[in-house]
């Protein structure tokens, strides 16, 4: 998408990545704006405090979405481990799904993790987001069931990698 720019988000973006993040997991069912996880998608502070947020913006400097960038034994990782980079909370407002934004922000997150020189990228899904895990599979991330997991009862996430040569 030739007029997305993806940048670190600042802290004045905070609150608008934080909207985004909840709407786009309302909009497709997986919390309401009452569940604790909707609390802390909506805390971009925590997420800038602890972790990367990356923003894509158009050319007129709106945020059309974000994703998190997670190192190993930092707060918000889930599953990585030493050698790999992690990602979370993916998510793209509603008026510019279909544009590339999702997969431009995962190609931004594949990018950090070669300037790292990690091994993997590395994340959880919920087995209900379908839409996300057809994009994990055509950008070549695979399954890694041994790593799946239950934060709680009747949650399952699914575990994805990405490769990247050494």
């Amino acid at each position: 998408m030739a007029d997305l720019l993806i940048r670190p988000a600042r802290e004045a973006d905070l609150p608008v990545v934080g909207a985004i993040t909840v709407g786009a997991y309302s909009a497709d069912g997986y919390v309401n704006e009452h569940d604790d996880y909707a609390k802390t998608l909506a805390d971009a502070e925590s997420r800038f405090r602890d972790a990367e947020v990356l923003v894509a913006v158009d050319e007129t400097g709106e945020i059309l979405g974000s994703v998190t960038v997670v190192h190993p034994g930092t707060p918000y990782a889930e599953i990585s481990q030493p050698g790999e980079l992690e990602f979370r909370m993916l998510s793209v407002a509603a008026a510019a799904r279909g544009r590339g934004v999702g997969e431009s922000l995962v190609h931004a997150v594949i990018d950090r993790a070669r300037a790292a020189g990690v091994s993997h990228v590395v994340l959880s899904s919920s087995e209900k987001m379908l839409a996300a895990h057809r994009l994990y599979q055509r950008l070549g991330f695979t399954r890694l069931p041994e790593r799946d997991w239950s934060p709680l009862p009747g949650l399952k996430l699914m575990a994805y990698a990405y490769g990247l040569p050494l």
